[in-house]
């Protein structure tokens, strides 16, 4: 008889196994990731990014802990919440702009009204969102709606179990059902498995653990690291509306981001092969060594302060181009 297979002890997660997809199922979902990313992109909304504030992902964070929710249910619940509230704010105001009138004063009471249900409301379908990003993963902890509503009313909100669903089916409605979003989890996942399919020497593990670590940072640190990230592109330190308003494309990018957490986290573990993965990493998806490296800087400036040095490249290309992702080697 042959050796027993190895099992993990069941509830403890083993972490994520790479070299055992097939080098087509990798393409396939490279190019996937890749035309969801543009597609979200060119369709942006005015105020992506609005409820990405730090104090609502650290909520979200922190209450996933609480329920032991795994890592991309997280990140899920933090893009349902901001893809569902910018939907919402959007019908709310459309639907009082409707039938308010009176000029300026009229809307302004408008305004004032839409604002009240936001918040009156905001935290029920916070914990709504992160109830359904739990149901997405079939092999981890679900939030019932009996922990959802203890933990409601331990903050004094007295919702029932049918506002609770009623909630759910607010937030599923308003987005057409379409939940299942991919995390930028997902994007540094998949280009970690094609750096290794393509030869490139990783400690796989223990840089996943480390992405894992620095993506829950740049979502806390988000504004402080893009404004970095902005004025190194402009070259100034004073970007003016415009500017701000064009760079929306590169806050929102989930290519970027992953390729900049993965550059970071090689940068940190094995500085010497560092270059060695960027260049795959531009390989791979065709954003720029520069972009690659500044966004790199940028991460490590805001972990250790404004003594990283950084490299001069002249002008930044942080936008990545269209049509990026190449066959794999």
């Amino acid at each position: 008889m042959g050796s027993p297979v190895p099992v993990e002890p069941w509830g403890r997660d083993p972490g994520p196994v790479f070299s055992g997809v097939t080098p087509e199922i990798i393409e396939d979902t490279l190019i996937h990731l890749a035309t969801e990313n543009e597609q979200y992109l060119s369709e942006l909304p005015e105020h992506a990014g609005s409820f990405k504030d730090t104090r609502i992902v650290e909520f979200i964070f922190l209450l996933s802990e609480k329920w032991r929710l795994d890592q991309s249910t997280r990140y899920q619940a933090v893009e349902l919440l901001e893809r569902f509230m910018i939907k919402q704010v959007e019908q709310l105001w459309e639907s009082s702009s409707g039938s308010v009138k009176g000029g300026a004063q009229g809307q302004g009471s408008s305004w004032s009204s839409v604002r009240d249900q936001i918040v009156n409301t905001f935290v029920l379908r916070l914990v709504s969102c992160i109830q359904l990003a739990s149901k997405l993963s079939l092999h981890y902890s679900r939030v019932t709606s009996d922990t959802a509503l203890k933990f409601l009313q331990s903050l004094k909100y007295p919702y029932t179990k049918q506002e609770l669903l009623e909630s759910e089916l607010a937030v599923l409605n308003t987005l057409h059902f379409h939940i299942n979003v991919s995390t930028p989890l997902a994007y540094v996942e998949l280009l970690l498995e094609v750096l290794g399919h393509n030869g490139c020497l990783l400690p796989a593990k223990p840089l996943h653990h480390m992405c894992v670590q620095l993506l829950d940072f740049c979502y806390l640190s988000r504004e402080t690291i893009y404004d970095t990230l902005l004025k190194i592109a402009i070259e100034n330190s004073t970007p003016s509306k415009l500017q701000v308003a064009k760079f929306l494309t590169v806050k929102e990018d989930f290519m970027l981001l992953a390729v900049g957490i993965i550059s970071t986290g090689m940068f940190i573990l094995s500085p010497g092969h560092w270059e060695q993965v960027v260049e795959h990493l531009n390989c791979i998806t065709g954003i720029t060594p520069q972009s690659i490296k500044e966004f790199s800087y940028a991460v490590l400036r805001r972990i250790l302060g404004s003594t990283v040095p950084r490299q001069h490249h002249g002008s930044c290309g942080t936008k990545a181009p269209k049509g990026r992702i190449l066959p794999l080697k």
